[in-house]
């Protein structure tokens, strides 16, 4: 009797851990390792709390995820604006969801050149991540200061096309005169002593870019319910990284950057790149036109806003969650 009931209570557990296994779908999550994509990453650490189960795969730019998007890789992914935007334009399947973060962009010169305005950037070489929002931001700001740039030699200024882990290495180098970067290298590069902040590029018509997060239209489509746990879960992350910052800091310099970056690194960074949840079609839209106008993304047509911005998931999770 007591062997027939062991067996019993073995099976009803093998029974339980398999209900549980099979309730905990899997998302496959496109990411970048940067300071404000943090809270995206916290996302696979909350995720058996929200009934599922997250793979993050790390892509070195947005266009990446964009091309595991593309090939099918991938469920949902996060990255600037302007990568979503080409995307979008290049005929991938995708729909912009929520903004995790904004602003996370700098203009540092050489410390040793002690360059202040924009104006002061004729006749340098300018580091910039080719296809960026950060590219988008410094094209505009030179359009309104008045300044030519190219990557050949002859415009006012140079444009130095370099991937966003080596501007760093070049401006300490001295290989360039200033950069346009994301955080926390640009916060980075002013802590150690060989950068200055020339400033923030946020007049621009877009403002402070907000970094997206987009879904496979598929995905949105025919796994609703998978996507509304997906996006609780998202917003449950971010609530708790932007309420206790202390979290937010230990996962961020610990796990995502394995104490690469210092205690000042970080607050520095999020204090120019904020964590927070939402984007509107008319910022995209925003986004796009200038995209269009300074030429970076070489979009054909254009993709309206309101044709591709769906908020909804966002705005039902945001109420559940009990964030306004």
């Amino acid at each position: 009797m007591k062997r027939t009931i062991w067996w019993n209570t073995l099976a009803l557990g093998a029974l339980l851990v398999a209900q549980t296994v099979q309730a905990q779908e899997v998302v496959r999550l496109g990411n970048l390792k940067f300071a404000h994509y943090g809270a995206v990453s916290y996302i696979k650490e909350i995720a058996p709390k929200c009934g599922i189960k997250v793979e993050e795969r790390i892509f070195a730019k947005g266009l990446d995820v964009m091309q595991g998007i593309i090939a099918g890789e991938l469920d949902v992914g996060t990255t600037a604006s302007e990568a979503a935007i080409s995307g979008r334009a290049s005929g991938a399947p995708i729909l912009v969801v929520a903004g995790f973060a904004k602003g996370g962009a700098r203009l540092v010169s050489r410390a040793d050149l002690k360059l202040q305005s924009l104006k002061d950037l004729k006749g340098k070489r300018v580091g910039v991540t080719r296809g960026g929002i950060q590219e988008v931001l410094l094209l505009a700001e030179l359009q309104q200061a008045g300044l030519s740039s190219s990557d050949q030699p002859g415009k006012d200024v140079q444009l130095i096309y370099l991937a966003f882990a080596d501007l760093n290495q070049a401006l300490l180098g001295k290989n360039i005169d200033v950069m346009m970067n994301s955080e926390p290298q640009s916060s980075q590069a002013i802590n150690k002593g060989f950068g200055t902040e020339i400033l923030k590029p946020y007049d621009t018509p877009i403002g402070e870019p907000i970094r997206t997060m987009v879904m496979t239209e598929k995905f949105y489509k025919e796994k609703r319910p998978l996507a509304e746990k997906f996006m609780r879960c998202f917003v449950e992350a971010t609530k708790a990284f932007i309420e206790q910052p202390a979290l937010a800091e230990k996962y961020v310099r610990e796990t995502v950057f394995k104490g690469q970056i210092t205690k000042d690194d970080f607050e520095d960074a999020i204090g120019n790149s904020p964590y927070s949840y939402d984007i509107t079609p008319e910022h995209i839209q925003i986004t796009t036109d200038v995209m269009f106008k300074t030429g970076v993304g070489r979009m054909a047509k254009p993709p309206a806003a309101k044709e591709w911005v769906k908020t909804d998931l966002l705005e039902a999770a945001k109420k559940s969650v009990g964030v306004k």
